[in-house]
């Protein structure tokens, strides 16, 4: 399936895009004027120049980039990050520096990657009790299995 979304880039780089034919995410770029650098631990809100106008019922996940992450240890915030179908601001990644050294992100770059989600919308209900299920209330390591 294919849905069009109206795209703004002020930046002069490409357009988000799929690296192959089974990618889920396209990559986005970092816009701008000079070198970022982040000391470990530091985060910054890199800028895209995109502005996107997604359909009702869809958001843009932002997540890491693995590359990025594996070979400088930068990730994201909050991942993923969600851009809502009414947001018209412009993209921006939060990233940290994970890492123990310090590192530079280029003009250019490849920082994150945005998939495109289908949502639906909810109506709570209220209840007094659940319908049951065998894991119930199992939390973090309720399986026993490490």
């Amino acid at each position: 399936m294919t849905i069009k979304v109206d795209i703004i880039n002020k930046s002069p780089h490409a357009l988000p895009e799929y690296q192959t034919v089974g990618s889920a995410g396209t990559d986005l770029h970092a816009w701008l004027e000079e070198p970022v650098i982040l000391k470990p631990m530091e985060r910054k809100l890199i800028p895209t120049g995109l502005y996107v106008a997604l359909p009702q019922g869809f958001e843009a996940q932002i997540r890491p980039r693995s590359g990025t992450a594996i070979k400088k240890g930068i990730t994201l915030v909050n991942s993923p990050g969600t851009i809502d179908a009414d947001y018209r601001g412009e993209i921006k990644i939060p990233v940290i520096n994970l890492s123990t050294e310090t590192q530079e992100i280029q003009d250019g770059e490849r920082i994150a990657q945005m998939i495109i989600a289908k949502h639906e919308r909810i109506e709570w209900e209220i209840s007094n009790e659940l319908p049951a299920t065998e894991r119930g209330s199992g939390g973090f390591g309720h399986s026993g299995i490490h």
